[in-house]
């Protein structure tokens, strides 16, 4: 939707507020037009690696969704563009199959250069448009400064820049290549990638679950190349039909559902001056998975993590690329599983690591020696640590972000190296989220709470302001001002669970509100693993549609029940070989909660989800009818069988291990328990939770003669994205609400 804005300049950015024509009451379809809600935040903020520049994507004043690539000079204090997405690609990318999944995966839904990476040297940013590769010169600003390192029909994907900034690596046709970016002269690297055989690549699993899209990794003197080599063959055949508006496509992919056979994986490290790959030792066992490799500083081992096929064992292990030989340095054992993370951090000055742990029921932070020796645990409590950040390891401190304010709230700390107390460096209550320069000495605040939109601002290690990049006040040049008067405020509160343990919740009163009046509810869940949606943040999920359906009289409650995320394992583990039990058993308390509330009508109980929220609601629907009158699914799971081994075997076991707990967790053996309406949403090109989860389920219910409602999107995957599209679903989600609650 076009319209006519007035441009002001507000922070270091120079970031484009607008003042529009706002419509007198908030609307699904003003919820997904321009300009976006969220006010003028950057995108991709990044430092440059010498501190004196910041970069970041901005979307145009008229198309949002296109970025450009800008930068932040700390000298001048200036704003300007880089790189104008049209110039170099005028009209619309064609994705390749594999780069469609590859955004899904990420969540990238816009266009134009949607990422970018500083090279080492601080001279370089690399960016993929339209399938091919450019390099900018920042030292030519200007005229000149953008080069064309590809120009090919294939599409090129996972592009790095050696440490040393003279090459630039990426994938193509299964195999990894790398190109000169002085010469321009392209080298292959590996050349057996073919078929079932994929070289640098990260496998599905790897992908959707470990967070993991990369399958090689630059040494840090950039002469050797480590890579994973996936072999597809034993991993069964599904046929996976995605359907669009007119015509339909068979893809014939390997899909390892749960309990079938994985990949096999190789691990080899490839060294340039000789072009001869060492293939590393993993062990006699083959049915194993590797989620991460790292480099250690002297370029002579490199680190993998090898995790057992049941997730109860997860290895630190360091390989000499000489021989192939591994040492394992360290081990972490669970009785339920192992979450993986991206914290060892190598330091360069000292035999030492950082490494992260919940052996002790919390994520904390751990030092070692490289012989696998435990110097400290330099952090503990009934906390979360949640991102290590980096070491700035000339003043002997290491940078985290965790929740030990509030479950509700996420702040950066600091702690000695040598041991000691923690520093609280963000001060605003609310969500932090943080990039550091690689110095150290200066990062990046993402910030925002319940009351202020997405703020960045550029800081120094002690927190001070250094300038504002994007201060977005909810002012009344702010595009969500005017809803945000009389949008509905959240409270939050605590329910304790049956075995004691506190559990957050949110809820949202109508508006106006009339406390003698009795209101239907709206339970909005996501209630699964590694998930968190009760915070004090601006950006929760859903959050304007909440302000809407408050608005059209709803209470509208969200509470994380056990087993999500940022709480400690004793919170999540109860899910443990069972799913859609004890979540289930805690929304109900929340429900409990809800009717003792004078205001609430128990008889007008309704919820909705997506993905494991969808899965939650049929499950809510089937087993406790008296309670849920109303669901809305959207793009659930209904029988675990069809989902994948990594996610679903954390939880549930190996299916030969735990049938009665995969039956116990489908939705079939509940099915005659429906009563109220029930409405399931899905796209039709769906290649996470498949349509045939929908599918299956449809064919149970008209078989049972159960009714039920569905809308189905014709070419839409998991996150069924697109203006139009978004439109359709909530409007079709508020609307059988409205029908059917009220």
């Amino acid at each position: 939707m076009k319209k006519i804005i007035t441009t002001i300049l507000i922070g270091a950015l120079g970031m484009a507020s607008t003042t529009v024509a706002q419509a007198k009451e908030l609307s699904v379809e003003r919820i997904y037009s321009d300009p976006s809600l969220d006010g003028p935040a950057p995108r991709s903020v990044k430092l440059s690696p010498d501190g004196s520049r910041v970069t970041f994507l901005k979307g145009k004043e008229d198309e949002q969704e296109r970025l450009d690539l800008w930068e932040y000079n700390l000298k001048d204090k200036k704003s300007r563009m880089l790189v104008d997405s049209r110039d170099l690609l005028p009209g619309e990318e064609n994705l390749s199959d594999e780069e469609k999944a590859r955004r899904e995966r990420m969540r990238l839904f816009a266009k134009g250069i949607i990422s970018y990476y500083w090279g080492d040297d601080g001279k370089t940013l690399l960016f993929p448009l339209g399938g091919d590769i450019f390099a900018y010169d920042i030292t030519k600003a200007g005229n000149g400064a953008t080069k064309q390192l590809t120009k090919t029909e294939t599409y090129e994907t996972d592009i790095k820049l050696s440490p040393n900034g003279d090459y630039v690596s990426f994938i193509r046709d299964q195999n990894i290549f790398m190109v000169n970016v002085k010469t321009g002269k392209e080298t292959q690297l590996t050349f057996d990638g073919e078929g079932t055989i994929k070289n640098g690549m990260a496998e599905f699993v790897a992908q959707e679950e470990m967070g993991r899209l990369t399958g090689y990794w630059w040494s840090p003197d950039s002469k050797k190349v480590a890579y994973l080599q996936v072999d597809e063959s034993p991993v069964n055949i599904e046929k996976r039909y995605e359907i669009n508006a007119e015509d339909f496509t068979v893809f014939e992919q390997r899909y390892p559902s749960t309990g079938t056979n994985n990949v096999t994986i190789k691990l080899g490290v490839l060294n340039l001056d000789s072009n001869k790959t060492t293939w590393i030792d993993t062990g006699k066992k083959t049915d194993i998975y590797i989620p991460r490799v790292k480099w250690l500083k002297d370029s002579k081992s490199v680190s993998y993590q090898w995790q057992s096929r049941d997730q109860k064992t997860l290895e630190l292990r360091f390989a000499d690329i000489a021989n192939g030989s591994f040492k394992k340095v360290l081990t972490e054992a669970a009785d339920t599983w192992i979450n993986l993370t991206k914290d060892l951090r190598f330091l360069k000055k000292s035999k030492q690591f950082i490494w992260t742990s919940e052996r002790d029921g919390f994520r904390h932070i751990y030092l070692y020696d490289l012989e696998g020796k435990l110097i400290k645990q330099l952090t503990q409590g009934d906390w979360v640590v949640d991102n290590v950040y980096g070491v700035d390891e000339k003043n002997g401190l290491v940078y985290f972000d965790a929740n030990k304010e509030s479950p509700l709230e996420q702040h950066l700390y600091s702690v000695p190296l040598a041991g000691g107390e923690l520093k609280k460096i963000t001060q605003q209550s609310g969500v932090h989220g943080v990039t550091f320069a690689k110095s150290m000495d200066v990062f990046v605040d993402y910030f925002s709470s319940t009351t202020q939109p997405s703020q960045v601002s550029l800081r120094k290690a002690n927190g001070d302001l250094v300038t504002w990049l994007e201060q977005n006040k909810l002012d009344k040049t702010h595009p969500y001002y005017d809803y945000y008067k009389k949008a509905s405020k959240p409270e939050f509160g605590t329910i304790k669970a049956e075995d004691g343990q506190e559990m957050q919740y949110r809820i949202y009163k109508p508006v106006p509100f009339n406390a003698n009046k009795k209101y239907p509810v709206i339970v909005d869940v996501y209630g699964g693993p590694h998930a968190q949606r009760v915070r004090n943040t601006w950006g929760a999920r859903n959050t304007y549609w909440h302000h809407l359906m408050a608005s059209k009289g709803f209470v509208v409650f969200s509470l994380d029940n056990r087993g999500s995320w940022n709480r400690g394992k004793k919170f999540e583990d109860p899910i443990y070989r069972k799913l859609g039990n004890i979540e289930l058993v805690d929304q109900v308390k929340g429900v409990e909660y809800l009717t003792s509330l004078p205001y609430v009508d128990k008889d007008k109980i309704g919820m909705f989800g997506w993905s494991y929220g969808g899965y939650m609601t049929i499950m809510a629907m089937f087993k406790n009818p008296e309670i849920f009158k109303v669901g809305v699914s959207v793009a659930p799971v209904t029988d675990w069988y069809l989902y994948d081994t990594h996610y679903t075997e954390r939880y549930l076991d190996h299916p030969k291990n735990n049938k009665e707990g995969y039956e116990a967790s489908n939705v079939f053996p509940y099915l005659e328990g429906l009563q109220g309406n029930l409405m399931v949403i899905h796209g039709m090109a769906d290649d996470n939770v498949l349509f045939t989860n929908s599918t299956k389920l449809y064919k149970a219910l008209q078989d049972a003669n159960k009714p039920f409602d569905q809308m189905n999107y014709p070419g839409s995957k998991h996150s069924i994205w697109g203006k139009k599209t978004r439109t359709h679903v909530f409007n079709t989600i508020t609307d059988y609400f409205e029908k059917h609650l009220k």
